[in-house]
């Protein structure tokens, strides 16, 4: 009961924290939050030890990210391709894995209505579909793959466009 009065906290997850702005660019999306009567966690919150060793620091910053997903009522996840067409940074794909383990609901944002197999650069042989490394790339008519499309509810937009969409379906 006490839970269901406070105010909503959401677990910012996405490849923002290696932006060059990434601080600043939290803040913004915190604000976003706020604005919504929401409480915004960026993964950047925290302030990692200075005398621990680079995995340490890793451990640390892992450790915090889960913790502050625990304590989040839902995740919002940027899913829009990093490092590659159709992929979305694999540590937000990990955090939207343990938000969905949790039972949390998970709500996430692209900037691209258009399906995985039309996003990816693809070799047609017969009726499969392979990528430039030579994998099957799936058709289910998605925008990214099943395990993410099948949990996380997906706004095509921006960040303020899910949130939106978030306080539109009352689950908060």
């Amino acid at each position: 009961m006490e839970r269901a009065a406070a105010t909503p906290r959401v677990y910012l997850a996405g490849f923002d924290v290696f932006r060059d702005n990434a601080l600043s660019h939290g803040q913004h999306l915190k604000a976003l939050c706020q604005a919504r009567g929401m409480i915004g966690l960026y993964p950047l919150d925290g302030q990692v030890p200075d005398e621990l060793e680079p995995r340490a620091k890793a451990q640390w910053i892992c450790r915090a990210n889960m913790d502050a997903i625990r304590s989040a009522d839902v995740v919002l996840a940027n899913l829009n391709d990093f490092r590659g067409a159709g992929e979305p940074d694999s540590g937000t794909a990990f955090e939207v894995g343990f938000a969905a383990a949790l039972g949390k609901p998970i709500w996430a944002y692209i900037d691209n209505d258009r399906s995985l197999l039309d996003r990816v650069s693809v070799k047609t042989v017969g009726s499969a579909a392979y990528c430039a490394n030579g994998f099957l790339v799936e058709d289910f008519g998605l925008n990214m793959n099943l395990m993410l499309a099948c949990t996380a509810r997906i706004v095509v937009g921006d960040p303020q466009a899910c949130l939106d969409a978030m306080l539109a379906s009352g689950q908060l």
